[in-house]
């Protein structure tokens, strides 16, 4: 059944009538609709549309009453190709419009990886109340269920509130091909045991100190002094999945940097010479919070050895600390705000450091919470010089990663048969028996996304750094969105028009002038195809009906006697570009896609509008 909170949310968001026309059932399941061009619904449920997004949103949930199962998928955008990618939130505050903010972010996380894959994500309303092992994963189950609907479209990883071994459990229910990050017996590439996403921080983290030389072109760095690795210091906030990854991986490196602060739930801890990593490492692995523990185990006693060490139990204080690299890495929203109360710390109280590399996911589209970001940047940026790299520049580790298991594909003979899916003992057989091919794929899939990674952010690096010292007027942020949408917009040129073209009404060239009328009437794609034997003779538009009535022809008429003769044509793997320079230079509007002497669809100027970025590429 639907979540309660759900419920209340959709009955107060959307009108009675919605909910008769929009709701469509498939069994048990139940969906309901939205697409870019439904604005008063979106804005119903807390999403703006934009130029960018979202292509589809679905309100969905199982209607059994033996579990509570519910949530939301927001596909935003699928420039940089089918299907969109990004993963499944599993809280009790899940919302559409926090999905929608999250999408937006794979979006631009998934171009600026330049990966061939839009954005999306999904959110599971999870119980406001602690559920069993078992509970959980019978939701995602169900949810697994819900999701296959759209798995044309969306291809789901973990996030807050699911891990790989979930991914898994969506695999088994709808095939092996169906989420990323799955356990490696599945071929899989295990993002957070791995961490991806924290090694891509500090890829970019090493990439960045290569480049800030070339900031001291900008007033604000003028008299920054860049340290070597070794004597750079690093604060961490949040020692969790990507933050405790960071500061190991930060530590294996040779020389390596010095981690001089980290917090968590129970506090913070500084120790100017550089925190043991080592020990913080083992007390998170048998404890999970490190902070209050290594305070009793080591400084609570006045006697300790390095009483140098500061703890306090403020975790937000540890902004207040000096380093030169601040990672943020909690799953807040905010860490700096120019007001109080609205963030970590506010950025007349923060310490002295000269770069943020953003390990947290900070990024949203939501014009209030993206215009308080900017006024943060101009005070961070342009008046304390500090760096800032956007968090989809840096912690596409993750993504990148996940993104093997689709771009290497897995084998025919080692997908599930459809007649064992949802039978986990058949897949767990099937497995055993496969698990030498599948531990080589999943070898192959994590050496590819090694590399990269590797090679995606430091170019990130390095572009970020371009347009910063290009436009002084440029603030970080503004540089991190540009680098994604030129690689969504580069993307879209070369797209080919198949992914774009609809279907074009055919009919015979003995249908009356009368009944082509009204064909036109109800089609919204302005022609019609005259066709005999699968050959195109001609088309019928509308300025070909005025024309006829101007000349008092009867409508009894056959369409042959009317239709325009020399037709242009496109084939579907044109690019956009090729269809608009045909369009403008023919002056017409539309024009039929044909593929083998047979008419495919049809492409006009509308439908670029619609729905391509037409108007970035003009830009």
């Amino acid at each position: 059944m639907i979540p309660e909170q759900m419920e209340a949310f959709l009955r107060k968001a959307l009108p009675k009538q919605t909910w008769h026309n929009r709701l469509h059932r498939e069994g048990p399941l139940a969906f309901m609709e939205f697409r870019i061009n439904d604005v008063d619904r979106l804005n119903r449920l807390g999403i703006q549309p934009d130029k960018l997004g979202p292509h589809l949103v679905v309100c969905m949930w199982d209607e059994r009453d033996d579990l509570e199962v519910g949530g939301y998928l927001v596909v935003d955008n699928l420039a940089m190709g089918r299907p969109a990618m990004g993963g499944i939130r599993m809280l009790p505050t899940v919302t559409p419009a926090v999905i929608f903010n999250l999408a937006r972010g794979m979006t631009l996380k998934n171009a600026a990886a330049d990966l061939p894959y839009g954005g999306g994500k999904a959110g599971i309303v999870a119980p406001d109340r602690d559920i069993s092992d078992e509970e959980h994963r019978a939701i995602v189950r169900r949810f697994a269920h819900l999701i296959r609907r759209y798995r044309s479209i969306y291809l789901p990883g973990p996030d807050v509130g699911t891990n790989d071994e979930d991914m898994g459990l969506i695999a088994i229910e709808n095939g092996i091909d169906s989420a990323l990050s799955k356990p490696v017996d599945m071929g899989g590439n295990r993002i957070d045991e791995l961490g991806a996403a924290a090694g891509g921080v500090v890829i970019a983290i090493d990439a960045l100190l290569e480049q800030m030389p070339r900031l001291k072109a900008l007033p604000q760095f003028s008299n920054m002094i860049v340290p070597a690795r070794a004597a750079m210091t690093v604060l961490i906030q949040g020692f969790g999945a990507v933050g405790a990854h960071v500061a190991e991986m930060l530590h294996q490196l040779d020389p390596a940097p010095r981690v001089v602060g980290i917090s968590d739930a129970h506090g913070y801890l500084y120790r100017e010479e550089g925190l043991p990593v080592k020990d913080l490492l083992r007390l998170r692995d048998e404890h999970g919070l490190v902070t209050f523990r290594y305070f009793q185990e080591n400084l609570l006693d006045k006697r300790s050895p390095r009483p140098e060490t500061k703890f306090a139990n403020a975790p937000n204080d540890l902004l207040r600390e000096d380093a030169f690299c601040f990672v943020p890495a909690a799953p807040v929203a905010r860490y700096l705000d120019v007001e109080p109360g609205r963030a970590s710390m506010t950025v007349d109280r923060m310490g002295h450091w000269s770069m943020i590399v953003e390990g947290a996911n900070t990024y949203s589209p939501d014009p209030k919470r993206r215009a308080a970001r900017l006024r943060m940047e101009r005070i961070v940026y342009w008046q304390r010089g500090v760096v800032i790299a956007t968090d989809f520049l840096v912690n596409s580790g993750g993504v990148i990663f996940a993104a093997q298991e689709h771009l290497i594909k897995t084998p025919a003979h080692l997908r599930f048969p459809r007649e064992i899916l949802g039978d986990a003992r058949a897949v767990e057989r099937w497995l055993r028996q496969h698990r030498a091919e599948l531990a080589e794929l999943a070898a192959q899939r994590l050496e590819a996304g090694l590399r990269q990674r590797e090679e995606v952010i430091r170019r990130n690096m390095q572009e970020l750094v371009d347009f910063l010292v290009g436009d002084p007027d440029m603030l970080p942020l503004e540089a991190a969105e540009q680098i994604s949408i030129t690689r969504i917009t580069q993307r879209e040129r070369f797209r080919p028009i198949r992914h774009i073209m609809e279907p074009l009404t055919l009919i015979g060239p003995e249908m009356s002038i009368r009944q082509a009328a009204q064909l036109l009437v109800d089609d919204p794609n302005e022609m019609l195809g005259v066709v005999k034997d699968g050959q195109l003779l001609g088309v019928v538009t509308d300025w070909d009906i005025t024309h006829a009535i101007a000349r008092n022809l009867t409508d009894t008429l056959p369409v042959m006697d009317i239709m325009s003769r020399d037709v242009i044509t496109v084939g579907p793997d044109a690019t956009i570009p090729e269809v608009l320079q045909l369009l403008e230079s023919h002056e017409i509007t539309a024009m039929p896609v044909v593929e083998h002497g047979s008419v495919v669809g049809v492409i006009s100027s509308h439908m670029l509008a619609r729905k391509t970025l037409a108007r970035l590429l003009q830009g």
